[in-house]
C-alpha cells in the first residue's frame, strides 16, 4: 500500500496534467476545456488507485481472488459519454471529434498517473500537447487551404444575402467560410459578392454553384477551386 503522500501527489499531477491538455481547449472556447480535463484526469487516476490499493486488506483472505485491473478498465468505456456529449452534428459537419479525442486521451493519462507511471503520463501530455497546438497550424497550411474553394456572383443590387444564400443552398450553408458584397465597380446597380468555402468535396461544390446560380437576382457566376 503507498504512503498518503504519494497518494495526494499522483492525483495533483493528474490534476497538473490535465490541466495542461485542458487549457488547449479553453482557449478555443470549447464546453469541455479546462476544468473538464482536470476532472476527467483526476477522476481517472483516483480509480486507479483504488483499482490497485483500495482492496488490500482482502486481499490475505482466504478464497478472495481480484484483478486490479477490472475497476480501471471501465475508465476507458466509460469516458465514452462525456466524449459523445462534445461531439456537434451542424448541418453536414460533425465538430467536437477532437475535443472527445483529448478527453479519451486525458481518461488514459490519469490512469497512467494513478498507477505511478509517470514517464508515460508525461510523455503523454507533451505528445498530446504537440497535436493539439502544434499540428493544427501545419494542417491549417497544407491541407486546409488546398480544400476551401471560391466563388464570385455578380448580382442585381441588394438581391442576395447571406440569409438568402442559407435559404438557397439549406445544409450546404455550412460550408461558408467568408460572405462579402460590395458593389460592382462597374455597374453601380450590381453587386459583387464573394463566397469562400471550406472542405466542400467536388460533388458538394458543384451542387453548391448549381443552386447559387439558380437564385434570382444572379447574372454571372464564376468560381475556383
Amino acid at each position: 500500500m503507498i504512503s498518503n503522500f504519494e497518494l495526494l501527489s499522483r492525483l495533483l499531477l493528474a490534476a497538473l496534467l490535465g490541466s495542461v491538455i485542458g487549457f488547449e481547449r479553453e482557449r478555443l472556447n470549447w464546453a469541455a476545456g479546462l476544468r473538464t480535463h482536470m476532472l476527467v484526469c483526476v477522476g481517472s487516476a483516483l480509480i486507479m488507485l483504488v483499482s490497485a490499493f483500495g482492496f488490500f486488506d482482502v486481499l490475505n483472505q482466504k478464497n478472495v481472488v481480484l484483478d486490479p485491473s477490472r475497476v480501471a478498465a471501465q475508465v476507458v468505456s466509460g469516458i465514452g459519454f462525456l466524449g459523445a456529449g462534445s461531439i456537434l452534428l451542424r448541418g453536414e459537419i460533425v465538430r467536437g471529434l477532437t475535443t472527445a479525442a483529448s478527453l479519451w486521451s486525458v481518461a488514459g493519462i490519469g490512469l497512467a498517473v494513478g498507477g505511478g507511471m509517470y514517464t508515460a503520463a508525461i510523455g503523454a501530455t507533451v505528445i498530446i500537447l504537440i497535436i493539439l497546438a502544434g499540428i493544427k497550424p501545419i494542417e491549417r497550411r497544407f491541407i486546409s487551404v488546398k480544400q476551401q474553394r471560391s466563388i464570385q456572383l455578380l448580382t442585381e443590387r441588394g438581391s442576395v444575402s447571406l440569409a438568402s444564400v442559407h435559404d438557397a443552398l439549406g445544409s450546404g450553408s455550412v460550408r461558408i467560410k467568408q460572405f462579402v458584397v460590395q458593389q460592382s465597380e462597374d455597374d453601380p446597380d450590381l453587386d459583387d459578392v464573394q463566397i469562400a468555402l471550406s472542405r466542400a468535396t467536388s460533388n458538394e461544390f458543384t451542387t453548391i454553384c448549381a443552386r447559387l446560380e439558380a437564385m434570382t437576382g444572379v447574372r454571372k457566376c464564376r468560381h475556383g477551386g
